[in-house]
């Protein structure tokens, strides 16, 4: 089977009928519980079929998928979750924000979990550790919410003028509330720190205005599914429109025409967990699989938009660097 037919596949949202009918004839069903949408997630979901297709599984052959998205509509998790574990899967995947993983274990504590994203599962308690996770949740941590303070630091180091730093946060996410964790931050670096917030692509507009008006030197995009792809693509305009230097963890952003991005190789992971996904499917239990962690960090700068936002960037930064986009 093609990658772009498994990658399709995965996306589906109509493949139930067929993963009850797998189901009956022994063959195991992936349930996948994502707070975006399948189009949000084409990264994603390429670099999970990569990880199962290593680990022996390919979706059609010999395993069948569930997807439930709730299209940034984070209310709806629960529910989706439900649904995954009434049908019911053998493993869920959840991906996107924190709030995916935490719908899906307060579904069920019995069906394997596997989780990635960028909040810290100790401190959401979706597992007892990293390295002895317990119960049935384990998966891949990017630990985006801990390297909060690095970009903070980076942005500072990129103009040392900065004074203000604005912070982007999505108030429906549980992460809005490492908001402290930047504030704290921003004293031991000696700049203000300002949060500005948005829900939906709507409220972007108005966030980037707020951090206009509270006159930030730049801005730090805080990890939410909402800010990926088409958010990811707006937000790049809108620090164009407003001259505002910005930040992401995605190491797409400055490819796609942003400043500077900071943060792990979130395909590798997504790929681990595809393997992972896969040896549980072969009978191993999620607490005996330790938390994945990213042991390397990518810094990335796009040297034409900090020309058009009229920024010299020092060269001691540049050298720091590991992709330069001239």
């Amino acid at each position: 089977m093609k990658r772009r037919e498994f990658i399709t596949l995965l996306g589906s949202t109509a493949t139930w009928p067929l993963a009850a009918a797998a189901q009956r004839s022994g063959m195991p069903v992936l349930g996948i519980l994502g707070s975006a949408s399948a189009a949000t997630y084409t990264n994603t979901l390429a670099a999970l079929s990569k990880g199962l297709n290593e680990a022996g599984y390919v979706e059609g052959r010999n395993l069948l998928v569930e997807p439930r998205w709730a299209e940034f509509q984070y209310e709806r998790l629960p529910a989706l979750a439900a649904e995954l574990v009434k049908r019911p899967v053998d493993v869920i995947f959840s991906t996107g924000s924190v709030v995916s993983a935490l719908a899906a274990k307060s579904a069920t504590d019995s069906i394997p979990i596997v989780f990635a994203n960028g909040s810290d599962p100790v401190q959401y308690r979706l597992v007892a550790s990293l390295s002895r996770p317990g119960g049935n949740v384990t998966g891949i941590t990017f630990i985006n919410a801990q390297l909060g303070p690095k970009r903070l630091q980076l942005l500072r180091l990129l103009n040392p003028n900065t004074a203000i730093i604005a912070v982007l946060v999505n108030p429906k996410n549980p992460n809005a509330a490492d908001a402290k964790t930047f504030e704290a931050a921003g004293k031991t670096l000696g700049v203000e720190i300002v949060i500005v917030q948005a829900s939906t692509q709507a409220e972007l507009i108005d966030a980037f205005k707020q951090a206009v008006q509270r006159r930030a030197d730049a801005l730090l995009v805080h990890v939410d599914a909402l800010f990926n792809d088409v958010g990811e693509t707006q937000i790049v305009v809108l620090a164009a429109q407003h001259r505002l230097p910005t930040m992401m963890a995605n190491h797409d952003f400055p490819a796609r025409g942003g400043l500077i991005s900071y943060g792990a190789d979130t395909g590798d992971l997504n790929r681990q967990a595809g393997v992972y996904v896969g040896r549980i499917l072969r009978g191993e239990k999620p607490a005996d699989l330790p938390v994945v962690q990213p042991t390397t960090f990518a810094l990335r700068v796009n040297l034409r938009t900090a020309k058009a936002l009229g920024l010299s960037i020092p060269e001691s930064f540049l050298l720091l660097a590991d992709d330069v986009i001239e």
